[in-house]
């Protein structure tokens, strides 16, 4: 026999409630709002690359970034012509500088080589560039920083201090005076100087990563567990503090392919023009710049755009992956 309850007669008073009640209940709406999900959690690169692929920015500089790196590796294959050959004629009198023509869409150089086929072949140069002096530079800032953030005393007063006088000189007048006093200016040497010049960055934030890394508790555990330093440094502190470099890096780009086009621009990047560079056509075309601005304003366009590009997926990582400068 089925009972239905009953519900009480209005004007009936509600009977009530025992002392324990509001706690019980409040203890069980707390544990309801605190119940651990059944589902897996979501680790730091799969939540910010969940972000990335809704940020228009991050899209914008990574479609950028990905048709120069295609360019740059296809470059052989895309350019039209040679683009070391002299093959328009050029008339210093009437046609200095060729005029775009069937075959040759963006016209010639002021030797009669294919404008279009030498900005392409120029993609690798600036490419292979950016890339050695931001690697180069990236493993210099590692060993330093590493050796700073994992040593206190005279060891990180030594590095800091070199390190702030190095950053206290503008990066692209130190990069100009390393670069001057090689013998003969060459690729290598732009390199170099421009790796030399982004060491200081990664030094000072990856020390400055490690000092915060000094203080979480697995270090501390690991610490009160008798493990050697070098075993805490290489691994919880270092990997734990590569997240922002890496960042860096990818706007640390950006600065070393524009500081190479300037130092190039200026004469102290790879001499032979044989071998096409952006910022060597740009200093090239400074003769003709009234009168055919078109040859510096092609390489100028590209170096900006590139740049661009770098900057937008380095700035957008950097957003993702630091809660602190998400919007």
């Amino acid at each position: 026999m089925s009972t239905t309850p009953t519900t009480p007669e209005p004007g009936t008073p509600r009977p009530m409630p025992r002392p324990g009640d509001r706690k019980r209940a409040r203890i069980d709406a707390l544990a309801e709002a605190g119940a651990v999900s059944d589902s897996p959690g979501t680790s730091l690169i799969a939540s910010a690359w969940k972000r990335l692929r809704r940020n228009p920015v991050f899209l914008v500089g990574l479609a950028i970034t990905t048709v120069f790196v295609l360019i740059a590796l296809l470059a052989p294959l895309l350019a039209p012509n040679d683009p070391t050959e002299w093959l328009l004629k050029v008339s210093a009198q009437k046609d200095p500088v060729p005029a775009p023509r069937d075959g040759f869409p963006l016209g010639g150089d002021d030797k009669g080589r294919d404008l279009l086929s030498r900005l392409i072949v120029g993609s690798r140069q600036t490419l292979v560039v950016g890339v050695m002096a931001t690697l180069i530079g990236l493993a210099g800032g590692v060993v330093l920083g590493t050796l700073a953030g994992a040593f206190s005393g005279w060891v990180d007063s030594v590095i800091m201090r070199a390190v702030d006088v190095m950053l206290s000189i503008p990066s692209l007048l130190l990069a100009f005076s390393i670069s001057a006093l090689a013998a003969r200016p060459s690729q290598w040497t732009l390199i170099i100087a421009i790796a030399i010049v982004q060491i200081p960055i990664f030094a000072r934030l990856l020390r400055g990563a490690m000092l915060a890394q000094r203080s979480k508790d697995h270090v501390l555990a690991a610490r009160a567990l008798g493990v050697k330093r070098s075993a805490i440094v290489l691994r919880h502190m270092l990997p734990n503090s590569l997240g922002p470099v890496i960042v860096q890096a990818t706007l640390v780009l950006a600065t070393a392919i524009i500081d190479a086009a300037a130092l190039s621009f200026l004469g102290l990047g790879n001499p032979d023009d044989r071998t096409p560079e952006w910022g060597q056509m740009l200093g090239a075309s400074q003769k003709y710049f009234y009168d055919y601005p078109h040859l510096a304003f092609y390489p100028a366009i590209c170096i900006i755009v590139v740049a661009l590009g770098f900057t937008l997926m380095g700035e957008s990582l950097r957003e993702a992956l630091d809660p602190k400068t998400r919007r």
